[in-house]
């Protein structure tokens, strides 16, 4: 069959820069989801992304759908056919729905009788046709929370419309896309080429667009060059390092057809001010990268990415030296003015801000959290004071000119006016600390008294919400409690601190005087560890390893994290499967016998067979040598020594009948069988895991 490349364009008003790489993204998931549906063969799919533009080229894409054998089954033959041999009314009515005459029709033989069926060859739809509805239905699915309608136009999108292209070969397809009929031309540059450029072929898109309209269509392409020409004039021009943060590039290439990177400076005395709060004000804002020196510290520098080639850039250098100027002054001045009140002065300021409804103000937020954060400091060999006087500074960054102007600069700014103020350097530390991990693989707290007031807050908030029955639902997580479960989670296992979940939130749960549901601790504990599921299954490690370790509840999170470390250890042993299996048949058998009723004393008098006198012998050995790792904490070398007991178990399963016609007999193998389960269950329930049956 023969094949021609597709192409398709949306041209548009500039689209959200956030936006442009996630709508790219789902269009042509879209188009190649439904192409794959219709069973059309194609070649690569090309994704192209600017600020004015959408499109998705197809190479190699088949004229048609192949032709396919299509089988209707009909009416059993025996009800097709009366004794005469004529045709029954199901059989015509069959017939007559297929536009067929029931001498068209087939036999087919199976197990169960023959049957009347229809076979015939269904024709492929051609390209052409298929392929304006698999950009419909693409364009309808995109990621778009508020469509808006433009004109008199009933069609919506997320930015107006103006022109569409679409091309299979050199043939334009004009059923209508978005209320317009595409053809073969493009826009170029709005300022560089603003007319119309026709786009001969598919294959002609990018080059057309580069050439003529000043246009680098190829959002990838296009990031890259950005990025090398951001490097390179901080390089050449300043001696310096630019520092490119990914998102801020996604966001400046979203933002250009044709970039130019330029350098700016600003006056050095803005360096006094925190170079946080500069690359705030100059990143969230103007969309600017900073430079830094070899040793890395910020230079009075900015790069900036125009839109378009100036005859005269030192003229659009200077425009953004102007925006950036003051901004930069207010940030001084923020900075200056916070620095007259202490943090401490500000506490009081915390009390008519409200945290939740029933939960209080931050004020008795903070309260509550400096309480828990003297305990746990107590718990961790850390300064309780130190953890008591930070959790009471915690939010006062919150209400600094500052912060309420960069929001996400809080915690940092924090940790900037507490050292202005001669509070202790873990104290301070711990301001910024308090917010860390901020998201997944983020740093964690560095000092214990960090540690300290994160967990505690995070803590706080848990229990509280689940207090008053405020827990997440579904995809709602206002109060980010998901995220907060997993920050407690890998700040307790990554700095192995000897914290219980449950100690944690009953703690908590005494410092609330507005609970309204029971057992709330219980509920949290359960909640966190749950977490670890999602947690796990991040690092590779299969579902019912955790579950086997989630059986036995342990609530200590560094001590479940060594359990699920050894049980996926144990699960690679050749013993494992045959273990679990052992364990499983145990359980069984105990559960019907009286499950906890059956003690675990072995009396060697009773025991008759050679198997289970040897089985007997070896948990006895084994007990001796793993309860003091238990003890330890050494659950993976307790666990490979465990999996010496393979070939005892299989022989005494094999050769010895566990519920004998003597009582005592009986007892005694089922004590000897719970003996050998409660070894294993020191660490995990390790018949959750897979079997060898």
């Amino acid at each position: 069959m023969a094949t021609q490349d597709f192409l398709v364009e949306l041209g548009t008003e500039e689209l959200p820069p956030k936006a442009l790489k996630p709508l790219s993204d789902a269009f042509t998931r879209g188009i190649t989801k439904g192409l794959e549906e219709a069973g059309i063969r194609f070649g690569k799919v090309e994704a192209f992304a600017a600020p004015r533009r959408l499109a998705v080229r197809v190479r190699n894409l088949e004229d048609a759908q192949p032709d396919k054998p299509v089988e209707k089954r009909g009416p059993a033959v025996k009800a097709a056919f009366d004794d005469s041999g004529n045709p029954t009314r199901a059989l015509t009515g069959f017939a007559t729905s297929l536009g067929v005459t029931p001498d068209q029709l087939d036999t087919l033989e199976t197990d169960k009788g023959a049957w009347v069926i229809y076979r015939t060859i269904e024709q492929g739809r051609p390209s052409v046709e298929l392929m304006p509805e698999l950009v419909d239905q693409s364009l309808a699915a995109l990621p778009i929370p508020k469509r808006m309608r433009w004109g008199a136009h009933r069609t919506e999108f997320v930015r107006p419309v103006h022109w569409a292209i679409m091309l299979f070969g050199n043939k334009v397809i004009e059923s209508p896309i978005m209320g317009l009929t595409p053809g073969n031309k493009t826009r170029g540059h709005r300022f560089h080429c603003p007319k119309s450029l026709i786009v001969p072929t598919p294959g002609d898109y990018e080059v057309v667009l580069r050439q003529e309209g000043y246009v680098i269509a190829d959002f990838a392409e296009r990031r890259e060059q950005i990025r090398d020409g951001v490097n390179t004039i901080a390089r050449h021009e300043a001696g310096g390092q630019a520092v490119i943060d990914e998102d801020l590039l996604d966001e400046v290439t979203a933002l250009n057809e044709w970039p130019v990177p330029l350098m700016g400076r600003f006056e050095e005395r803005f360096l006094d001010v925190p170079a946080e709060a500069l690359i705030s004000s100059m990143k969230e804002h103007q969309k600017y990268f900073h430079v830094v020196s070899a040793d890395g510290k910020m230079l009075p520098l900015f790069i900036t990415v125009a839109n378009l080639e100036s005859k005269d850039p030192s003229q659009v250098i200077s425009g953004n030296e102007k925006v950036i100027r003051p901004r930069l002054a207010d940030a001084a001045f923020f900075y200056d003015t916070d620095r007259k009140t202490r943090l401490e002065d500000r506490i009081e300021q915390l009390k008519p801000i409200v945290f939740q409804d029933k939960l209080g103000s931050l004020y008795d937020k903070s309260v509550r959290v400096a309480a828990l954060a003297r305990k746990i400091a107590g718990a961790i060999g850390s300064n309780p004071l130190l953890a008591e006087r930070a959790a009471m500074l915690a939010k006062t960054d919150l209400v600094t000119e500052m912060v309420l102007e960069f929001t996400d600069l809080q915690g940092i700014m924090g940790q900037y006016y507490a050292a202005n103020d001669g509070e202790h350097e873990d104290v301070a530390s711990a301001l910024n600390e308090q917010y860390m991990p901020r998201f997944a693989g983020d740093d964690l707290p560095a000092t214990l008294t960090g540690c300290a007031v994160a967990i505690a807050d995070r803590i706080d908030s848990l229990v509280g919400l689940f207090g008053i029955d405020q827990p997440p639902s579904g995809t709602r997580d206002p109060f980010g409690l998901r995220r907060a479960s997993l920050g407690v989670l890998r700040i307790i296992i990554e700095r192995e601190l000897p914290l219980d979940l449950q100690t944690l939130c009953e703690w908590a749960e005494a410092e609330h005087n507005s609970m309204t549901e029971a057992n709330v601790a219980d509920t949290v504990v359960d909640y966190m560890l749950e977490r670890f599921r999602a947690h796990y299954e991040e690092q590779g490690i299969n579902a019912e390893v955790y579950l086997a370790v989630h059986a036995r509840r342990p609530t200590r999170p560094l001590d479940f994290d060594r359990r699920v470390k050894a049980v996926e250890a144990f699960r690679q042993l050749p013993e494992s499967l045959a273990l679990a299996g052992a364990n499983k048949r145990v359980s069984n058998i105990l559960t019907k016998q009286g499950g906890d009723s059956i003690g675990e004393t072995i009396d060697t008098d009773l025991l008759q067979d050679k198997a289970e006198i040897a089985l007997a012998e070896q948990i006895r050995q084994q007990a001796e040598k793993v309860l003091p790792l238990f003890e330890k904490g050494d659950y993976a070398t307790a666990l490979s020594s465990l999996a010496s007991l393979r070939e005892p178990v299989d022989n005494f399963f094999d050769e010895v009948m566990v519920m004998a016609d003597d009582e005592a007999v009986r007892n005694n193998r089922l004590a000897m069988l719970n003996l050998l389960r409660n070894l294993f269950l020191r660490v995990a329930d390790i018949s959750v895991l897979p079997t060898a049956g």
